[in-house]
């Protein structure tokens, strides 16, 4: 008896912890949907578009920096896990690049936000470096000592420049309705001109 009871109350804290993960994927899914759009958005907007109650956006989020610090911590969770796929120690550099800019532009919405939303930035703790910084500064290095990138100008250069393209074809599947798969074709298309040898 004493085992079944176990068991169905182990069952029901999981069956728990599952839906507080689910209402907290969709208040933050929710509110990049919507701070993409209205910078200025409440966490009663959020609320409204997460399709939950406000006290229950309150209860995972009490304050606006703590929904912006959980955006900024799953930011950098994704473009850990997206630096991973990309593989960037498998291949030529510049197919590995290439790679990188296909994963890193999927989470175009979330990485948008770290330059339209100056606040953003303050709260995510996104500008400290991460491994994921690391692992495409030495993916540029390595493609520079291969002779395959562009040796002539310094590697956090070409890293920047990176993201200067993935940003503008972001700008321009967003706001000039250009379709997202011409506009990642034109991001590679620059990249592999800007960084070649």
């Amino acid at each position: 008896m004493g085992s079944e009871h176990t068991a169905a109350h182990r069952a029901a804290t999981t069956s728990e912890s599952a839906t507080r993960a689910r209402t907290r994927r969709a208040i933050l899914d929710a509110a990049v949907s919507l701070l993409s759009s209205d910078h200025a958005a409440s966490l009663g907007d959020v609320a409204e578009a997460a399709g939950v109650g406000r006290t229950t956006v309150h209860r995972y989020f009490p304050e606006r920096s703590d929904l912006l610090a959980a955006i900024g911590a799953d930011v950098r969770e994704r473009v850990a896990a997206a630096t991973d796929r990309a593989r960037l120690d498998e291949g030529p550099a510049p197919e590995a690049m290439e790679r990188l800019c296909l994963e890193y532009f999927e989470l175009g919405d979330r990485l948008m936000l770290l330059y339209d939303v100056p606040q953003f930035i303050a709260w995510s703790g996104i500008e400290e470096e991460t491994p994921a910084d690391l692992a495409v500064l030495a993916l540029v290095r390595r493609g520079q000592e291969e002779g395959s990138l562009d040796a002539a100008v310094d590697v956090s250069w070409l890293q920047e420049v990176m993201w200067a393209m993935l940003y503008t074809a972001w700008l321009r599947a967003r706001d000039h309705g250009t379709p997202r798969h011409t506009a990642l074709s034109l991001c590679l298309h620059t990249l592999r001109k800007a960084t070649a040898p």
